[in-house]
């Protein structure tokens, strides 16, 4: 795949007056203009109507670069009129974002590859959930695969996107008293979280299909995990983090559904107006490594909603000598970016009692990170992958979860019910008593 750092690049938004797009991608652009980045960039919209660019996009620099084409997506013929209309020069690529469902994108993928709108120059970028099981992930790879080689696929994961996702990659790499202790000679422990204080918040259609396991688990933790344990030789570089993450999840057994636990805040089913609803609104399991370097460390994942706090951490539990030692290690992926290690440390005065203090890293005040969408624009523009999931790991991760998948279809409700508002300790210590 060529490299497009400096190529002309025209960005065809499928779905581009949806609610994604107004949210997201739209602001995420604004920014990106704003900024003085990616200044040979024209943006095309799709849309089964007619769109006053200006009503749709606010800042005058962005709206100048943007044109609206009329087209149903569903017609073939039309497609054929949209290659037309891009007139693709040999100078420019094209990237082309599917903020649609999911259950549009395949049609829309073979519709593109009939049309022609597959060379060496197109780049597709898919928005998650990458199939809801290990068959239908294989499915949507099949389809995928024969219109766009994966190295041509972009499948987004914001939280891989995130700034302090990737500096868990920098920090192990570049600080070797830590590079020295990353494995279970040193590791008690690790655990990955997504916790939000949020509700499902009126996505009930979209809930009913996913739950927590499809949402976050199977994408978002499992690639944070991947990223923690991954292989970092001295001389990696970040176009490989994508197959060392492979590498990672490759590893990894088969989840123990023993040892899953399956809960639903209290309100959930009048919320989607489906009594006796199975959908999980929180999950925490645990995996484990067939990797020597990780033998007897245990991982667990655990996200929910409608917790009484919001918080993206990884926590890496070192190994203690004794009970009065702190060992914690914590990646804060959002809110407040940073790197935290406890530490215990002499108070002042004359009694040498010790105190629990904190040595972090947060970025300064006046530092604006950029938005995950942001920044899967301008990676994608520019052809650097490493933030992006391949196919191999969507599909490895699908099997590492699949006995809980098939495990969970058994059971036509959801045992473990909690309070709006509980710790996860609470839960998981609700959960335990049920069993």
């Amino acid at each position: 795949m060529l490299y497009y750092k400096d190529m002309n690049t025209k960005l065809l938004i499928f779905g581009i007056t949806g609610d994604l797009s107004r949210r997201k991608l739209i602001p995420a652009l604004e920014r990106i203009t704003e900024g003085g980045h990616c200044d040979n960039l024209e943006v095309i919209g799709v849309s089964r109507r007619e769109v006053d660019v200006s009503m749709l996009i606010r800042d005058e620099r962005l709206a100048a670069r943007t044109r609206v084409m009329q087209m149903d997506i569903a017609e073939e013929a039309d497609y054929h009129r949209l290659k037309d209309e891009l007139a693709l020069a040999e100078d420019e690529q094209l990237l082309i974002y599917l903020s649609v469902p999911p259950s549009a994108s395949g049609r829309i993928v073979q519709f593109l590859g009939k049309a022609g709108i597959n060379t060496s120059r197109v780049k597709l970028m898919l928005e998650k959930p990458f199939g809801t099981d290990l068959e239908s992930a294989r499915h949507m790879a099949e389809q995928i695969s024969e219109y766009f080689e994966d190295e041509a696929v972009y499948r987004i994961d914001h939280y891989l996107a995130k700034g302090m996702a990737q500096n868990i990659v920098a920090f192990r790499a570049h600080n070797a008293l830590f590079a020295h202790v990353w494995d279970n000679s040193a590791i008690e422990k690790i655990e990955v979280n997504a916790f939000e204080s949020i509700d499902i918040e009126g996505r009930a259609q979209f809930y009913e299909q996913t739950g927590a396991l499809r949402d976050l688990v199977q994408g978002h933790l499992m690639q944070l995990l991947s990223l923690t344990i991954m292989d970092i030789p001295g001389d990696m570089h970040w176009s490989q983090v994508s197959t060392r993450r492979l590498d990672a999840l490759r590893q990894l057994q088969p989840v123990d559904t023993r040892a899953a636990i399956r809960a639903q805040y209290e309100g959930y089913q009048d919320e989607v107006e489906n009594p006796g609803s199975a959908v999980e609104t929180f999950v925490s399991i645990k995996l484990e490594s067939g990797a020597p370097k990780w033998t007897g460390v245990p991982f667990y994942l655990t996200t929910g909603k409608a917790l009484s706090e919001k918080r993206t951490d990884i926590k890496i539990h070192f190994k203690k000598f004794h009970h009065a030692q702190t060992n914690c290690l914590i990646f804060r992926i959002q809110p407040h970016e940073g790197i935290e290690i406890a530490l215990n440390t002499l108070k002042p005065g004359y009694e040498y009692e010790h105190e629990a203090t904190l040595l972090s890293f947060k970025y300064p005040a006046e530092v604006v990170l950029p938005d995950a969408y942001e920044q899967v624009l301008v990676d994608a523009i520019r052809g650097h992958k490493h933030i992006f999931t391949s196919n191999d790991e969507v599909i490895r991760s699908w099997e590492v979860l699949q006995p809980l998948v098939s495990a969970w279809a058994m059971h036509d409700s959801c045992d473990v019910v909690y309070q709006k508002g509980m710790s996860t300790e609470q839960v998981i210590a609700l959960a335990k008593e049920q069993k």
